[in-house]
């Protein structure tokens, strides 16, 4: 693994664990409710889940990808959920943000280009592929199982 890497992951997955502690410390908080999408695909489920359960699997989401992503495992992966939860984030960070003041303003739109740095960056890891070929490319350029006959018999 390259320096950039080992130092770059721990310090991107870093924000998402943080925030994923401090939203299952406060999962039960009346105010912290899920995103509407987030609600919309429980709903689906044959499972009633309230909504501290899904600030809870929210959570684990982002603490256990941030995880894997820190520390190099399934990258790919874990950078595509953290991507999915940083884009929820910013939507709902930046509906709930106060927009009645000029420093309230500031503050939402400074919060919303973080959030968005992250969707950027998290996005950008689902392509790095660590300087080896992709299964994608590996599958397109595999060798063919049958040897080619000989030529001139």
């Amino acid at each position: 693994m390259s320096v950039v890497r080992f130092l770059a992951r721990p310090l991107i997955a870093s924000s998402f664990i943080s925030e994923g502690i401090a939203k299952a410390k406060a999962a039960q908080d009346p105010e912290r409710r899920p995103s509407a999408l987030v609600r919309r695909a429980a709903d689906a489920l044959p499972v009633e889940l309230g909504d501290a359960a899904l600030n809870r699997i929210t959570a684990g989401v982002q603490v256990g990808a941030g995880g894997l992503y820190a520390l190099g495992r399934f990258p790919r992966f874990a950078a595509l959920l953290l991507a999915g939860s940083a884009a929820c984030s910013t939507l709902i960070d930046y509906r709930a943000a106060d927009a009645t003041s000029k420093e309230g303003r500031a503050a939402r739109r400074r919060g919303l280009l973080k959030n968005l740095a992250l969707v950027g960056a998290t996005l950008l890891a689902t392509v790095d592929t660590a300087g080896k070929p992709s299964l994608a490319w590996r599958a397109s350029n595999r060798p063919s199982a049958t040897p080619n006959p000989p030529k001139g018999h």
